[in-house]
């Protein structure tokens, strides 16, 4: 099964939450994240229905986020041309790195023997 890395902000409360139900049902965290997102996804869209949100997030920028932005938009356009072919050459160089080099998890056994196999590995 071929996995994409996400990343997400959510409020402490919520990925404690997550973690003790995650625990109690000796699985992990993004396991249970999938789990809660398949059952949402399956579920029928209801057309007249106005979602809101169950935390209020607040608008704009953290505060190193928002720095980081001042600092960006101070470049000249020169400049952020530059880093951004910067950055795009350390991506090509990032995709040449061998397979091996890849950090892979598991929630279970059967996932990594499944995965195992697939990559005709030795056992």
């Amino acid at each position: 099964m071929n996995l994409t890395r996400i990343s997400i902000t959510i409020p402490p409360g919520l990925v404690e939450a997550a973690d003790r139900r995650a625990a109690a049902m000796d699985r992990s965290r993004s396991w249970l994240v999938v789990e809660a997102l398949r059952s949402y996804l399956i579920r029928p869209q209801a057309t007249t229905a106005v979602w809101e949100p169950a935390v209020a997030y607040l608008p704009g920028l953290e505060e190193h986020r928002l720095q980081q932005l001042e600092a960006d938009l101070a470049l000249s356009t020169e400049q952020r041309v530059a880093m951004a072919e910067r950055t795009a050459l350390v991506a090509k160089l990032r995709a040449r790195l061998p397979q091996r080099d890849r950090i892979i998890g598991f929630d279970r056994l059967e996932d990594f023997l499944a995965w195992k196999q697939r990559e005709d590995l030795d056992p």
